[in-house]
């Protein structure tokens, strides 16, 4: 008898990572039929009721959530009552907690013999690990792509399993076949949302002008999420009176001909990371979100790479310390001082070791069979 299950993610990521999930639970169990809401990987692979809702869902900060209060509050109503409609013989939610840990709870609620899944751990250990046993009895199963997380869920009685991370499969062939490093290439990151790059970009661009300086012998490239955002950062260099190469495109192809590199915090920090790219992570938000982000967080350091590190390998550079001076004396540290950036490079392999190998949406599409295979009482 087929299967239905319903799956959630609110980011591009979380499109990314439910459709290599989905697609490995339809190779071992091709009758399974997917809906929920998520991004345009994801409706290639399920059916109705989808809902693409990526664009308007991809919010970061709390002050754009506050604005969209009443949009998420409407989904998030409606959401539950397709699944009451629907009845799925499980629940997925991927990543994206604002949304998907209320979910859970009304969920579990409303619906005590449902299996609920939750792949990519939210980083509650960062900012409020009481809501661990919480999500121990909202959750059956906890797929994490971090090794240190199991212990920590597995503590309040959370079936737990760490799957390793996705990212390190996705380019062990880009690394293979890496070029060479261009010695006088540095890249630029400065995110994929808007806002982000309008808050980080200027600082990246000014830091840029500042190295030139002092190393007029030196190029830069910066990569753009879109079209859009190139046009927008090439106003901000020519604020800044830096000539910077702005693309579109494949920023891991960037990450890996670059020599050392600036990285918005996120995803592309870890990125950058299995690339073997010497950098210095950069993070600037509203002074809304960071004040209540430095109220709640618990961890000394803001980049994955350090946490996983247990200590400072890529230096980290937020909001008021992310000024154009100091970014560029640590890009100049990584180029002058002898080592430095080989020694951050062999680092960051190590770090890197850390996330297992190939295989990490086949492993957790396993759990999640195994999960769906077992009988669960009302």
């Amino acid at each position: 008898m087929a299967r239905t299950v319903w799956i959630v993610a609110g980011e591009a990521s979380g499109d990314a990572r439910s459709a290599e999930l989905m697609r490995a639970m339809l190779e071992s169990a091709p009758d399974i039929q997917f809906v929920g809401a998520g991004g345009p990987r994801m409706e290639a692979l399920a059916g109705a009721p989808y809902d693409n809702w990526i664009a308007t869902a991809g919010v970061v900060g709390l002050w754009d959530v506050l604005k969209r209060y009443g949009y998420f509050r409407a989904k998030f109503h409606a959401m539950l009552d397709a699944i009451a409609r629907v009845q799925p013989d499980a629940v997925i939610l991927v990543d994206y907690p604002g949304f998907n840990l209320r979910l859970a709870r009304a969920l579990r609620a409303r619906f005590p013999s449902l299996r609920i899944i939750y792949y990519v751990s939210p980083q509650v250990w960062a900012w409020n690990r009481r809501r661990i046993p919480k999500m121990a009895q909202w959750l059956d199963l906890m797929l994490c792509i971090f090794p240190f997380e199991k212990t920590l869920y597995e503590k309040s009685g959370l079936r737990t399993e760490f799957v390793g991370h996705p990212m390190v499969e996705q380019f062990r062939g880009r690394i293979a076949a890496a070029p060479p490093r261009e010695a006088a290439l540095v890249g630029l990151f400065p995110g994929s949302r808007e806002r982000e790059v309008k808050r980080i970009f200027p600082a990246m661009a000014g830091a840029a002008a500042r190295i030139a300086k002092s190393r007029p012998d030196l190029r830069f490239e910066a990569a753009a999420a879109s079209a859009s955002h190139v046009a927008m950062m090439e106003q901000m260099a020519n604020a800044a009176g830096v000539e910077i190469t702005i693309r579109a495109g494949d920023a891991h192809d960037l990450m890996q001909r670059a020599t050392v590199g600036l990285v918005c915090s996120g995803t592309a920090t870890l990125e950058a990371a299995c690339l073997g790219l010497p950098y210095a992570l950069v993070y600037r938000t509203a002074w809304l979100t960071y004040e209540v982000g430095r109220r709640l967080v618990t961890i000394q350091h803001l980049g994955m790479v350090n946490i996983l590190a247990g200590r400072t390998v890529v230096r980290e550079f937020i909001q008021h310390a992310a000024t154009s001076a100091a970014l560029a004396d640590e890009i100049l540290r990584l180029l002058n001082v002898p080592n430095a950036a080989s020694e951050l490079t062999a680092d960051l392999r190590t770090v890197v070791s850390q996330l297992g190998g190939d295989g990490a949406a086949r492993r957790a599409a396993l759990a999640v069979l195994d999960v769906l295979s077992q009988s669960k009482s009302p």
